[in-house]
């Protein structure tokens, strides 16, 4: 179930990208309130990647409190960005630009740092368990 769950994560990042990449037409549509589909859609990427980062740490170590926390961050993305800007359509001005360029970069880094840690881990398990048979 695990594995699945990890699959559809990583499907759920490929696709946020891919859209956001390719600069999707339908990511300028709007949902109901205003809020355009492509601000919902980027945070998707960041917080499965960061969920693929907790389902693959072992419970109860720093490696999974940092998923979690990358997670948390990634989940706040839009909520923080619509404060920050004080508006759905995330335009910015002043102070909260940088502000809000500060938060993404750290997020960011925060979700790829906790999967590439979670990688190394996992494969260097998968190597310990390999090397005790």
């Amino acid at each position: 179930m695990k594995k699945m769950i990890v699959a559809v994560l990583v499907a759920v990042a490929a696709f946020s990208v891919w859209s956001l990449v390719s600069g999707a037409s339908y990511l300028e549509a709007m949902l109901p309130g205003g809020l355009p589909l492509g601000n919902v859609l980027f945070p998707l990427g960041p917080a499965a990647v960061a969920g693929v980062a907790v389902l693959l740490s072992v419970p109860r170590t720093a490696l999974r409190l940092v998923s979690a926390i990358s997670l948390v961050v990634a989940a706040l993305w839009l909520p923080v960005s619509i404060l920050l800007a004080g508006n759905l359509a995330l335009n910015f001005s002043g102070w909260r630009d940088s502000a809000w360029l500060v938060y993404t970069t750290a997020m960011g880094l925060a979700v790829l740092g906790s999967l590439g840690w979670a990688l190394v881990a996992s494969l260097l398990a998968m190597r310990r368990r390999a090397g005790a048979v």
